[in-house]
């Protein structure tokens, strides 16, 4: 990428994230199941946080500031989202599945391994949306820390036309983030394990995230 695109990644991600701030500091939080993510940590192990794409907007403000660990693109639109990240307290490898992507792999493996926690967006970079790609679980088992999964839901969103369908929170709306328990690494061999606990905090998230079932964060 010449100079000039990388000047465009840091004025796009400069710009964008006051926008996400002002709009996150207006959402009303519910949290369940942080103990989960504390627990790992306690263990003297790292958390793999697994998400889909289409979440990373909820999940990735409420992950800030926790030195997490993240494979994004090295294209253009990955790398202002490794900037972005990156205003959020967070740090980026680059990589994907088609371009320097075992490279970006064995550099995260290696973040983990230094005692850095993770984060995956299961059916990135490019999908097909809800169709898990096999990284997390290569990370997990090559450094032996469990799978964290993680679900956020909005009461009133916008919904993107990607291919991920992105939902945007909108202002002053309720969003639920449900952490679920950790999958371990020996648990992995059951084909889909990751996916079928997102499903499950899907509909858990669905549920906290009308008005009746919100209640304060307590993990922010």
């Amino acid at each position: 990428m010449d100079q000039l695109r990388r000047l465009q990644t840091r004025v796009i991600a400069a710009g964008l994230y006051p926008a996400i701030a002002s709009l996150c500091r207006t959402v009303r939080w519910t949290v369940e199941g942080a103990e989960h993510y504390d627990g790992i940590l306690r263990t003297g192990h790292q958390p793999i946080v697994a998400f889909w794409h289409g979440r990373i907007l909820p999940i990735a403000w409420f992950f800030r500031r926790r030195g997490i660990v993240a494979m994004t693109s090295a294209n253009f639109d990955g790398q202002w989202t490794a900037r972005l990240l990156e205003h959020l307290g967070n740090r980026t490898v680059a990589g994907s599945s088609s371009r320097r992507g075992m490279r970006g792999m064995l550099e995260l493996k290696r973040e983990v391994l230094a005692g850095h926690p993770a984060a995956f967006a299961l059916d990135g970079p490019r999908g097909p949306a809800l169709v898990a790609q096999p990284g997390a679980v290569w990370l997990a088992q090559q450094t032996g820390n469990p799978i964290l999964p993680v679900h956020a839901e909005a009461s009133r969103h916008w919904t993107l036309s990607s291919w991920d369908r992105t939902q945007v929170p909108r202002p002053f709306s309720a969003v639920a983030i449900v952490i679920g328990a950790p999958v371990q690494p020996g648990e992995l061999d059951e084909h889909g394990i990751v996916e079928r606990r997102l499903a499950d905090l899907q509909q858990r998230a669905t549920r906290l995230a009308r008005p009746e079932g919100c209640h304060p964060a307590e993990f922010s």
